[in-house]
């Protein structure tokens, strides 16, 4: 900056551009979206909230939900096998891992439902191929845009909506969440809405800097009105997130961070309907019984923690957080005291809305898809009872075809 040249007049003459100088990255994608109003749609179910939950890198679905009364699971991991006196029983010769007492706990009273060897035709096992498959549930890469955006543009053709109703809990807009004309914003944390709007000076400047209203459907004008709606509606939340103080003690891991604000976020926003979330690291193919431990005592705790937070708030009945990873992981533990790249692996539902209990059938270990688990249950099918049966949306429409959806809901 020039010597002289006041942060007013030099924020003034960089117009609209300077937004994106002190932004989180997530601010242009509301460009559409007006965030103040509330939802007044249709095909979303005015009380439901599903919370999407990214097990990224391929989480070994074989060491989170054992197989025990399987030879052949001993067999192929002579070192990563967890023992039937070790693991946390089930039902149907099937146990937890034993880091997922939290979560067994859930199960206990009915919250759990367990979907067996999900996966999808022709399963590819390159994490960006397959995690492209799953966002967009288009295997053969005939819809571009991600299953939650096109759910969300349909909502948003019928009646005008929130763009609170879904949220992204991430640096980088996950593909499910893309959608045609909907906006669905992201940001890492909380944090980032109070960076923002925090400093009244630095906010009423950057309304100021962005002049009179540019020409109707020009670049400059689509800033204008994201920069003006996205301060709106980031002051308003930041309003409202600073009226609630969770009362949980959350444990201070990735997982934890992220359902404690996924909890504040369903406290403060009525709006909301679907939010985003993923945790990386399971994708283990050296030293995995340490990590995978780690992570799945971190994820089993902290969903415990934060449904026990639903439970208190009195949203315990509205909420469902749906579990997934891109693919699961070889039978066969490789040289490295790990697991290399599957296919089929484990879904989870989980909530009081849901009804409990193992889904589908014992993963296949003799009859091998190419040393992997087989699928048996398309993932397609768990997103449309998830569409149809719990936000009241059209799945046939979302996702190119009618899939058979599952009993697993109340």
């Amino acid at each position: 900056m020039k010597p002289g040249v006041s942060r007013r007049t030099f924020l003034k003459s960089t117009g609209s551009i300077a937004v994106g100088l002190v932004a989180p990255p997530w601010l242009a994608s509301v460009a559409k979206a007006d965030m103040v109003r509330l939802n007044k749609g249709q095909g979303l179910n005015p009380d439901a909230v599903l919370v999407v939950c990214q097990l990224s890198g391929g989480n070994d679905g074989l060491n989170t939900v054992i197989p025990v009364g399987s030879d052949a699971y001993y067999k192929a991991r002579p070192s990563l096998a967890i023992g039937k006196d070790q693991a946390l029983a089930l039902d149907s010769g099937l146990a937890l891992h034993p880091e997922m007492g939290p979560l067994k706990d859930l199960y206990g009273k009915g919250q759990v439902a367990i979907i067996q060897s999900v996966g999808y035709p022709n399963s590819n096992r390159s994490h960006f191929r397959s995690m492209d498959i799953w966002h967009t549930a288009s295997p053969d890469d005939e819809l571009s845009h991600g299953w939650i955006g096109r759910q969300f543009d349909i909502t948003q053709a019928q009646a005008e909506m929130s763009a609170v109703a879904g949220l992204g809990l991430s640096r980088e807009k996950p593909r499910a969440l893309s959608a045609q004309n909907a906006s669905i914003p992201c940001f890492a944390s909380l944090a980032d809405i109070g960076s923002l709007v925090g400093d009244p000076e630095t906010e009423r400047l950057l309304r100021e800097i962005q002049g009179t209203a540019a020409e109707a459907g020009s670049t400059r004008r689509l800033i204008q009105q994201a920069s003006g709606t996205a301060l709106d509606a980031m002051s308003l939340l930041k309003s409202r997130l600073d009226t609630y103080k969770t009362a949980q003690s959350y444990d201070d891991n990735g997982f934890s961070n992220g359902f404690k604000q996924i909890g504040h976020l369903i406290a403060v926003s009525p709006e909301t309907r679907v939010v985003y979330f993923s945790h990386g690291g399971f994708d283990t193919h050296s030293r995995q019984a340490e990590q995978h431990g780690k992570l799945m005592k971190d994820f089993s705790g902290a969903l415990k923690t934060f449904m026990d937070e639903m439970e208190a708030i009195g949203k315990a009945d509205k909420v469902i957080v749906m579990v997934f990873s891109e693919f699961g992981r070889r039978v066969e533990e490789n040289g490295s005291a790990g697991t290399d790249h599957g296919k089929a692996g484990p879904m989870m539902l989980i909530g009081k809305n849901v009804k409990g209990g193992i889904y589908g059938p014992m993963p296949e270990l003799k009859d091998l898809d190419r040393g992997d688990v087989p699928f048996s249950i398309d993932f397609r099918q768990v997103y449309a009872t998830a569409l149809d049966g719990w936000l009241g949306g059209d799945s046939k429409q979302v996702l190119g075809g009618d899939f058979a959806k599952l009993d697993v809901l109340r």
